[in-house]
């Protein structure tokens, strides 16, 4: 992993204020109090539907996900096997792993030896922003038993296909063989999975668009309102092609037309982006937190859809920009060093007695 030094991102900002081309006001947190005449229509319209709160609703009556927001956890996607029907942990259970889940990742630690030990340990714990549990033994809640549904037979065809390829050639023949993240490509996709550090995300919004910027390698969401169809079946896209709609207060975004290299698709499961269908619900539910959860179906991958909540609390920011390409020189690194590493194994082989 690599972390690179910030730069402000005011350019991006005036760079996405043009591209939404709106003069609605953008003012982050309204206060509507009972029997004021500032309401409008939509925002009378989503209290009837269930009631957005009124104190975080936008000037033009639409529910606020504004701010700068971090889904920072170590609650794993899955729940470990050995936890069977258990979903919740008690204040005490959820203290005792948050201590142990610290310890276990300290890498301040210099206990152990070997250079892998040590650099495994790279950073230090200053680097890190791995959050701690929500309360839950997986970040899945449906199926019951958290964990990711089993393949399908076609799934399982492919996964077979993917991993007898990778044993054809080495881990770092070319730099196509190396993950999306290291290639500067994609980290956070859609859903946005927590790592270790830079899990922070800035929304934004319009009456017509909802815009999503991720710290890591500053990718931004453009998410339309407007009810417009999906694109063609033939255009993928590395973050598939989304559509947003409220229900209530709750945003629900729609995304298919994913590319086969999708990140979720490589860090589950190599899944199908033919197939792939990610819906999202954002529901801003405090002043400092956001009840998010998505639910991905892939019927070409697996044999049921499954759904994960993942809470999102407010930071005070500012956001940086991931300066991910500007010089990627561990690309370079990584591969000269498998190189190197081949070399020594050729001339160790020509040194064999025969």
């Amino acid at each position: 992993m690599r972390r690179r030094f910030p730069a402000p991102l005011g350019a991006l900002a005036v760079a996405m204020l043009v591209v939404w081309r709106t003069a609605a006001p953008t003012s982050g947190q309204t206060a509507l109090k009972a029997g004021t005449t500032a309401e409008t229509k939509p925002a009378a319209k989503a209290k009837a539907a269930g009631g957005a709160k009124r104190e975080f609703l936008t000037s033009w009556g639409e529910p606020d996900l504004q701010g700068i927001w971090s889904n920072a956890t170590t609650t794993p996607l899955e729940r470990p096997s050995g936890l069977a029907e258990k979903d919740l942990l008690s204040e005490d259970e959820k203290s005792e792993q948050d201590e142990r889940t610290a310890e276990r990742l300290n890498t301040d630690r210099r206990d152990g030896a070997g250079t892998d030990v040590d650099v495994d340990r790279a950073y230090n714990n200053f680097w890190w922003e791995r959050g701690k549990s929500i309360g839950r033994t997986s970040l899945i809640v449906d199926p019951l038993d958290g964990r990711i549904p089993p393949l399908t037979p076609e799934g399982q065809r492919r996964a077979d296909a993917v991993a007898a390829a990778r044993r054809e050639h080495g881990p770092a023949d070319s730099w196509e063989d190396r993950n999306l993240h290291e290639r500067c490509l994609v980290y956070h996709a859609v859903p946005p999975l927590p790592t270790g550090y830079n899990n922070n995300y800035q929304i934004v919004q319009t009456h017509e668009y909802v815009a999503i910027l991720s710290e890591m390698i500053h990718e931004v969401r453009l998410i339309p309102l407007d009810g417009r169809p999906h694109l063609g079946q033939s255009i993928r896209q590395w973050f598939g092609d989304s559509r947003g709609h409220w229900e209530g207060h709750t945003l629900v975004v729609d995304t298919t037309n994913f590319t086969d290299l999708n990140d979720l698709n490589q860090r589950i499961r190599r899944g199908s982006g033919a197939t792939l269908h990610v819906v999202e619900r954002f529901t801003r539910v405090d002043a400092d937190k956001i009840d998010y959860q998505f639910t991905v179906d892939d019927p070409a991958t697996f044999t049921r859809p499954w759904t994960a909540t993942l809470p999102m609390a407010k930071i005070p920011g500012p956001i940086y920009e991931y300066a991910c390409h500007e010089g990627n020189y561990g690309m370079s690194g990584i591969l000269a060093g498998h190189r190197a590493q081949e070399a020594t194994a050729a001339q160790a082989v020509k040194k064999e007695p025969k």
